[in-house]
């Protein structure tokens, strides 16, 4: 009987230590309404006319302009059968690099705290918005949001949006938090790998490493994807790859998303959490299918568009 109790405590033990790491939400910081002031949203998810009363826009399901934004999203088939491939690419143009912004999950910080998608991007009142890095997967990483530092252990290749609405790819061994946000970073997202970096499609995909956690997949293989890139300053190109579904879409590798990237002028380009959290969000709906099946995974945060 001492035995048993012993093995069943340490099962316990186990079990716990678990589900502290991966399910129990931990707050770290509780973070500002983004929407304090603002209209809010529909029942629905869509934004709602009040939001954008005093903006003169016109959208469709497929683009958005105004004054300040100018989104235009296209679907991209290719390939047949067991090899087609779907994605979505959007392409967006900002007069203010301050109209593109991050939010976390129920506007907290830490670790286990998810929301889909469109849930963020709603509470937020956002036109467009895809999936983040999934910050909260990992207890490590520099992550800058809105200008404020939340987490600073650098370990991996990362990527930071600037005020005068630029990108830089970057190692987070070289560059410390102070220095970004001197320069004026705004947002940084820890993930990867770097695709394209200074123009130039990043060569050797073959022993990628974001981190060592439970549960985790090989991420070099076909795999639904999410991405960021930069034409020019305040102008974004963000791609968002549906995958794990024979004869709608198969995924993409990496370097088969380098090569999309570098198609659509990006100059800096940047892979960020994939497979089930790869969503774009668009004016209420969600416009591609996650893993095939038009259900979304809950991520910890995300990058929107708002005016």
């Amino acid at each position: 009987m001492i035995i048993i109790l012993v093995i069943l405590l340490g099962i316990g033990a186990v079990v716990y230590r678990l589900a502290d790491r991966y399910l129990i939400e931990h707050v770290e910081v509780v973070v500002a309404d983004d929407t304090a002031g603002t209209a809010g949203t529909g029942s629905t998810g869509t934004t709602t006319a009040a939001a954008t009363a005093d903006v003169n826009a016109t959208s469709d399901d497929w683009s958005y302009s105004s004054d300040n934004i100018q989104v235009k999203i296209d679907q991209v088939q290719t390939g047949t059968g067991s090899d087609q491939i779907t994605y979505f690419v959007a392409d967006v143009v900002l007069k203010d690099a301050a109209s593109l912004r991050s939010a976390f999950a129920d506007n907290s910080f830490g670790t286990n705290i998810t929301e889909d998608t469109s849930e963020i991007a709603s509470s937020n009142n956002a036109i467009f918005a895809i999936n983040g890095d999934y910050y909260g997967f990992r207890e490590d990483g520099v992550i800058i949001r809105n200008g404020t530092v939340y987490r600073d252990d650098p370990v991996r290749d990362a990527m930071a949006l600037f005020a005068d609405g630029t990108m830089q790819t970057y190692d987070e061994e070289e560059v410390s938090s102070s220095e970004l946000l001197a320069e004026g970073a705004t947002n940084t997202l820890s993930f990867g790998p770097i695709l394209i970096q200074d123009g130039k499609i990043v060569s050797d995909f073959s022993s990628v490493k974001i981190d060592n956690n439970f549960g985790n997949r090989s991420i070099q293989n076909a795999n639904p994807r999410t991405a960021i890139g930069m034409i020019a300053p305040n102008h974004y190109v963000f791609v968002v790859v549906d995958g794990r579904k024979e004869g709608y879409s198969r995924g993409m590798t990496l370097a088969e998303l380098a090569d999309v990237m570098e198609g659509l002028g990006a100059t800096e380009a940047y892979n960020l959490d994939g497979g089930g959290s790869s969503t774009m969000y668009f004016m209420g709906r969600v416009v591609n299918n996650p893993l095939g099946k038009n259900q979304e995974r809950g991520v910890s945060d995300i990058l929107y568009i708002k005016e």
